[in-house]
């Protein structure tokens, strides 16, 4: 149960990735995250009322370590991990962007270690490190293909790929999407601790989705000519923008149920082996703008067999 729940979860953040890839082009992203978190919040109290309403609604006692476990991982998943992503996603596109998050796994399975003391069989480490392997081999993209994807997005000074200083990691977003995958490790943690303590995970995404929302607000730049730029905006923008909302909230759910089964490490790098999809319709609609090789194949191919021994 728990690794269908979490690869449900992949499922919907990888089509997120191309979806913000899409959406960016067409509406300024201060706007579209803060649409895209506004929907998170309503779609997510909308799927709480359904749950009261017609279902089996659990455990609604008040949990006071759950309620704020659940807002601190809104913190750092729904408004530093996310903003980051979609900057990321800017920057470097979205293979680049989804196979950044190799790092992620990493930095959760040691965070868990170090707070959760939680423990993995050998099964598991095994099949961790296979993903990890397979992700690092999607990742690398060879000097000949970085010089063909320099010329096919056509941009001045573009620098995907700066040499080893801060200064060149801040301005390709490598940094960017470091950050990212280190706030997402930490919310999921996070939310895995959460889950433990207060058995609801619909009403979880949705606080944590309201904290995350609430600080964007807070510091967007788009706040004092929102509903300008709303009315202004291209529609179909918006729409896309919406949709990413519904996604990624569904998403983060589906990941919190799966950690009432599994491991958090487990769950978080099932649901962050985006690559294995993301790579392919990337490659299909953005004409292999990123370099995609017959080593990223070789690296899917790693990635699928890792999760099919996690799965079986």
């Amino acid at each position: 149960m728990g690794e269908m729940l979490a690869l449900l979860s992949m499922i919907l953040f990888s089509a997120n990735i191309i979806l913000t890839k899409l959406a960016i082009a067409r509406l300024n992203l201060n706007l579209g995250f803060l649409i895209s978190v506004a929907v998170n919040v309503l779609f997510a109290f909308f799927l709480f009322f359904i749950q009261i309403i017609f279902f089996d609604a659990g455990d609604l006692a008040w949990h006071t370590k759950g309620f704020f476990l659940f807002l601190i991982a809104g913190f750092f998943g729904t408004y530093l991990g996310r903003w980051f992503f979609f900057e990321t996603i800017a920057k470097l596109g979205p293979t680049r962007a989804s196979a950044f998050q190799v790092t992620n796994p990493i930095f959760t399975t040691i965070i868990a270690w170090l707070f959760l003391k939680e423990q993995l069989n050998s099964r598991d480490l095994s099949s961790i490190l296979l993903i990890l392997f397979g992700l690092l081999l999607v990742s690398y993209i060879p000097q000949r293909s970085k010089n063909e994807i320099a010329k096919k997005r056509k941009v001045i000074n573009f620098q995907p790929f700066p040499e080893l200083s801060f200064k060149g990691l801040v301005q390709s977003g490598i940094l960017v999407a470091l950050l990212s995958s280190l706030a997402y490790a930490i919310g999921n943690v996070i939310r895995g601790a959460a889950i433990l303590n207060w058995d609801q995970p619909i009403l979880g995404g949705a606080l944590g989705a309201l904290l995350g929302f609430v600080l964007h607000v807070a510091t967007s730049k788009s706040k004092r000519n929102f509903w300008r730029q709303f009315k202004e905006a291209d529609i179909t923008g918006v729409w896309l923008y919406v949709i990413s909302g519904i996604i990624t909230i569904s998403a983060q759910i589906s990941v919190i149920a799966s950690m009432r089964y599994i491991p958090i490490s487990v769950a978080n790098l099932i649901t962050l082996s985006t690559p294995i999809l993301v790579t392919p319709v990337s490659y299909f609609l953005f004409k292999n703008q990123e370099g995609i090789t017959y080593q990223t194949l070789i690296g899917i191919g790693l990635v699928l067999s890792g999760l099919v021994f996690i799965v079986l």
